[in-house]
């Protein structure tokens, strides 16, 4: 019976009728690569366009953070921890692939209470963590470094690179360089965050947008509700994925948050600084701050000549508007952040060869 209603569904997408070009955007970089996977952007209607936004946090962490994080490596020495998506994104120099290849002492962790333990079965080396994602990983952080002090293991840190995803879509939309119709809303960081902290979309520009999640069905419902409100001039924010996503969000996720961590400006990779979009630990808790443990001399950032995967994270170009794309950047040999990610959209392009 399911499937019957997924196959209604999916062709009243494809039937739906736009008289004028609609863009969404969605939020997620499982979104970007979902679109694809299951085929629901292959049904979307004339005249629908869907542009990919800043969701892949390894796309969004721009260079001079991978540069300080090899420099640590390499005149601390110290084992650099972190998660197989950050392994083959290029630095202004290298990469951590490259590193490791010669000799660096680089580990792929799924969770930074890996990297933790890492650091206690080596109590005579520093452990570094490379703390990047959005609000959904935050949480297990704190509680890595709140686990570090209640076991006294003084040779974990992290290197903090963790963003705040709404700010980024307040900062795409105060620039103003592309027409959104409509967002698709991160499932995910939503489970953190709460539906409310999406009401700035709705109250301060206008622009429907809907929280969905990532399976067939839930995209293809989620972006029918998106488009009955964009056709009927509605700016509502709705949630389609209520079973796992409240209005506030999960209030103790954001308790330990807040406990270890305060919100601070920081770079985006083709944004520049955002306010308020990133954060940093606590001042009482230094001595598990990379940077406050390892001050480092870091070499001028260098950014891929070509390479147009800023433009691409601002959904000003696709990827195929890259002259790199599929000749010299592919993922096995990556210029661009865009294109290591699992969740890059040059690499859910690369992929699966749409257009």
């Amino acid at each position: 019976m399911e499937t019957e209603k997924i196959v209604e569904y999916g062709r009243k997408l494809k039937e739906f009728k736009l008289d004028r070009k609609i863009n969404i955007m969605e939020v997620c970089g499982t979104h970007t690569m979902q679109y694809f996977h299951t085929g629901v952007k292959d049904i979307f209607p004339e005249n629908l366009n869907l542009i990919d936004g800043p969701g892949c946090p390894v796309c969004v962490t721009a260079n001079d953070y991978l540069d300080r994080a090899i420099e640590i490596m390499k005149q601390k020495n110290v084992i650099l921890t972190t998660f197989g998506d950050m392994l083959k994104v290029p630095s202004s120099y290298s990469s951590l692939q490259k590193e490791k290849a010669n000799g660096g002492d680089v580990e792929i962790v799924y969770s930074p209470l890996d990297a933790l333990k890492i650091a206690e079965e080596n109590p005579n080396r520093e452990v570094m963590f490379l703390s990047v994602g959005f609000e959904t990983t935050i949480p297990t952080e704190a509680i890595a470094v709140r686990n570090a002090i209640k076991k006294n293991i003084n040779n974990f840190t992290i290197l903090p690179g963790n963003k705040l995803t709404p700010p980024a879509v307040a900062a795409l939309l105060s620039m103003g360089e592309v027409k959104i119709d409509g967002f698709i809303l991160p499932g995910h960081a939503s489970i953190i965050t709460g539906v409310n902290a999406w009401s700035f979309i709705r109250d301060k520009y206008k622009i429907p947008s809907v929280v969905t999640g990532f399976e067939s069905k839930e995209l293809i419902f989620g972006t029918l509700m998106l488009l009955d409100l964009i056709v009927n001039n509605k700016s509502d924010l709705l949630n389609s994925y209520k079973e796992v996503v409240s209005d506030e969000g999960n209030l103790k996720a954001k308790e330990i948050i807040n406990e270890y961590f305060d919100v601070i400006d920081t770079d985006w990779r083709g944004i520049g600084v955002i306010p308020d979009s990133g954060l940093a630990l606590k001042e009482e808790y230094a001595e598990f701050d990379a940077v406050k443990k390892f001050p480092v001399e870091v070499p001028p950032v260098v950014e891929p000549k070509g390479c147009r995967c800023g433009e691409i994270l601002r959904g000003l170009v696709t990827p195929l508007e890259c002259p790199l794309f599929g000749k010299k950047c592919t993922p096995r040999n990556p210029v661009g952040a865009c294109m290591v990610s699992s969740e890059g959209s040059c690499a859910a392009f690369y992929r699966y060869k749409k257009d």
